[in-house]
């Protein structure tokens, strides 16, 4: 996967997402939205399971470059977007949503041209999270699907609550447990303090949520 300098590359969090959408077997012809798509990695898994109508968003110009060339070297007809999460889809309606938003807990927000906006994610770790979990449902067709990955870190059981209030039926569909990568080794003393990771934790848990909204009654 072809990366531009300050793009956030695919990691444990983007192979778990790619294999819980291949896992959700995404029908020929559905319609697609990647968003925080980085280098496009999602969107490119999605167009080679059969979606016909794939698009990406994603609020950084080199991560925009970034989707454009992969999906242009693979063949892969993925119309990209810069924005933020759904801005750019407004009043658009697609059959699978696929997110890895940012999700590491952070003391403040990034500036605007900084890398960490691909990790930083607020005090919580919630800010894109609970952006997607209250956006996503409202561009899912009836039937539609999200698949968001997070780590356990910023509140699994918060995430699935707040989409079941949004009415989606949701529930963890994958699990991975990984080491920590630089950022988080360097905040190690700060969450601890806040008590959210345990002394001498060096792993954190990655989960995939799925959450489908109801068919429409007849």
């Amino acid at each position: 996967m072809l990366s531009v300098p300050g793009v956030y590359r695919p990691q444990g969090d983007t192979f778990l997402l790619c294999a819980a959408l291949r896992s959700a077997a995404v029908t020929a012809g559905a319609s697609v939205l990647d968003v925080c798509t980085g280098t496009g990695a999602v969107a490119i898994a999605a167009a080679r399971c059969g979606a016909s109508r794939v698009t990406a968003v994603d609020v950084s110009a080199r991560a925009v470059l970034a989707a454009r060339l992969n999906a242009r070297v693979r063949g892969c007809a993925v119309r990209v977007h810069r924005g933020h999460l759904f801005a750019p889809v407004a009043g658009e309606r697609f059959d699978v949503i696929t997110a890895n938003p940012p999700y590491v807990p952070s003391p403040g927000a990034p500036g605007p041209h900084s890398r960490a906006r691909a990790w930083d994610a607020g005090p919580q770790g919630r800010e894109g999270v609970d952006r997607i979990c209250a956006q996503a449902p409202a561009l899912l067709v009836p039937g539609g699907t999200l698949l968001m990955v997070h780590s356990a870190l910023c509140g699994v059981e918060t995430s699935l609550e707040s989409l079941r209030e949004q009415g989606l039926k949701a529930a963890v569909v994958a699990r991975d447990t990984v080491p920590f990568g630089p950022v988080l080794r360097a905040r190690a003393a700060q969450l601890r303090a806040r008590g959210l990771i345990a002394a001498g934790q060096e792993h954190e848990e990655l989960v995939v949520i799925r959450a489908d909204r109801p068919e429409r009654r007849a």
